[in-house]
């Protein structure tokens, strides 16, 4: 395998490409988010563990905040939400900094790119908070990257990976989604996609089977040597 890698011999389906998560699936972030969601709901006065907001992390922000909100029994005004958001997205920056890509997930990129494999990122977050872990990541800004401000819905709607399948011109059906929660993988069976799960997330691999995931592996690392179990055919 590790003389593929060096100079990648690949036959591939047809059309197939990758349409990646970000946070969880390509960075180690997820963490750096949670507590960014904890401060920013105590600063509207609610106090909430860190281990439900976690639950909800891969949803859209509005969505999880919503979520969070009806759990708590808290009504939440519009002026409240956008606070809240707000407030998000400046504690998230602070942390930002901490952020690193996930063991192979640079390499996993470059490997598709080189055997001629479209791929495309498709994130619940707004490129404002995207952009600075998309640069640690090394992507460059011709990539093909969907963020929640270019669609209507984020996940668990299908809209972010139907708008990423369609930028990159190539149908759904014959899309992989890769995602580390099991809002991804929902997001993917809604959209008619075949998902795999990654657990560098936190969730579990049978929380990420029954969500939908086809396989699922540790981290961009173990995918990439695994690429051939899902339709990625090296030869020799």
């Amino acid at each position: 395998m590790t003389r593929d890698l060096e100079a990648p011999h690949v036959r591939i389906p047809a059309r197939t490409a990758f349409l990646f998560d970000l946070d969880g699936t390509l960075v180690d972030s997820v963490y750096q988010h949670v507590l960014a969601w904890r401060e920013a709901m105590a600063g509207v006065g609610i106090e909430i563990a860190v281990w439900t907001i976690h639950r909800r992390i891969g949803m859209s922000g509005g969505l999880m905040a919503n979520a969070i909100l009806r759990e708590t029994g808290h009504a939440m005004t519009a002026e409240e939400a956008g606070r809240i958001l707000r407030l998000h997205a400046e504690a998230y920056s602070r942390l930002s900094d901490q952020v690193r890509p996930l063991p192979g997930a640079r390499e996993l990129l470059a490997y598709l790119t080189r055997a001629g494999v479209p791929w495309a990122i498709a994130t619940s977050g707004r490129m404002e908070s995207a952009r600075p872990t998309l640069e640690a990541l090394g992507v460059s800004p011709e990539a093909p990257v969907v963020t929640r401000d270019q669609v209507p819905h984020a996940k668990p709607d299908p809209d972010l990976f139907l708008a990423a399948a369609e930028r990159l011109g190539v149908p759904i059906g014959d899309s992989v989604v890769v995602g580390d929660s099991v809002w991804d993988l929902l997001a993917a069976r809604r959209a008619r996609a075949l998902g795999v799960g990654l657990l560098s997330g936190g969730y579990g691999q049978d929380e990420l089977e029954r969500a939908g995931a086809y396989r699922v592996y540790q981290d961009p690392a173990e995918l990439l040597r695994r690429l051939d179990e899902v339709g990625i055919r090296i030869s020799e």
